[in-house]
């Protein structure tokens, strides 16, 4: 019996694939285009679309433990209720589902609130799972780190009231150690949420010193303007996605994305390890070192 990892092309669901092909099981990558995605040694190649219900009846036979990830798009909320009916009929009852943190409080958020129903699927049928609540991703400033270098300003509209951004390889490492808990439990463990978050509640501000001391030059935060940060997205994508963004934006610059108290010491006891910073993540981000 394996373990099915859904989203396994992508930047975190290819981590975690990685960290379980040295743990010793059996392991499937589910993908949607066959022999374009690297995997590691051992690693089977299952190749299947959540919005194909064949496809994924195939995909989850013989497996026990699953990892059920997928991506924001239109029909999110069908594919992840159709392959979790599909999970049911199978028998698995070792799910491991990636959420968002506070995805009960972004009600008018289209992806924030499909993954909060996914979630009330998950604890209305009783599934045993673990549900992980993430914050926002320090990777995505990957994506942002030519602005700062060549206009001098930080410009994701983050606002003032403290994100605990987290490290992708932290939200890895938690999910790897959760699904292989379930996977090599005797019986089916009881449902638990988890909050993935990084170890400091960041604002515009402070993470514009973070690069400026990293660039050894000012870096100023670009403001809070959620149009031009729409616009700016809608030249690059679909518009639906922009302002499914631009709420999130709004919301967190309403509400933040803080940590629970116990948050960060329940991930670093569990990880056996301080989790990883933003500001190691921009030297990173910068081919250098502190």
């Amino acid at each position: 019996m394996s373990i099915l990892v859904t989203g396994a092309s992508g930047t975190v669901g290819m981590q975690i694939v990685q960290r379980l092909a040295s743990s010793g099981v059996e392991v499937k990558a589910l993908v949607r285009a066959p022999g374009k995605t690297a995997l590691p040694s051992g690693v089977a190649e299952v190749v299947g679309d959540m919005s194909n219900v064949s496809s994924m009846r195939a995909a989850l036979s013989s497996v026990r433990t699953l990892f059920l990830l997928n991506a924001v798009v239109p029909d999110e909320v069908t594919q992840a209720l159709v392959t979790l009916n599909l999970a049911r009929d199978a028998g698995i009852e070792r799910i491991v589902y990636l959420s968002v943190i506070h995805a009960d409080l972004y009600t008018n958020v289209p992806h924030f609130t499909g993954k909060h129903t996914v979630e009330r699927m998950i604890q209305s049928l009783d599934m045993p799972a673990t549900i992980l609540r993430p914050a926002y991703f320090i990777q995505n400033d990957e994506r942002i780190k030519s602005v700062v270098e060549s206009h001098g300003i930080y410009p994701m509209p983050i606002g003032h009231a403290g994100v605990n951004m987290v490290d992708v390889r932290d939200i890895a490492d938690t999910a790897a150690a959760e699904l292989l808990a379930r996977h090599r439990a005797s019986d089916a463990l009881p449902g638990r949420t988890l909050e993935v978050v990084g170890p400091e509640a960041l604002t515009g501000e402070s993470v514009a010193r973070i690069w400026s001391e990293a660039l050894q030059r000012e870096i100023r935060y670009a403001g809070d303007d959620l149009d031009g940060f729409e616009q700016q997205l809608a030249g690059n994508g679909p518009d639906w996605m922009a302002y499914d963004m631009r709420l999130m934006m709004a919301g967190i610059q309403r509400h933040g994305m803080r940590a629970d108290d116990n948050a960060v010491d329940e991930l670093s006891k569990m990880l056996g390890r301080p989790l990883r910073t933003y500001r190691d993540a921009v030297h990173e981000m910068l081919g250098s070192s502190e």
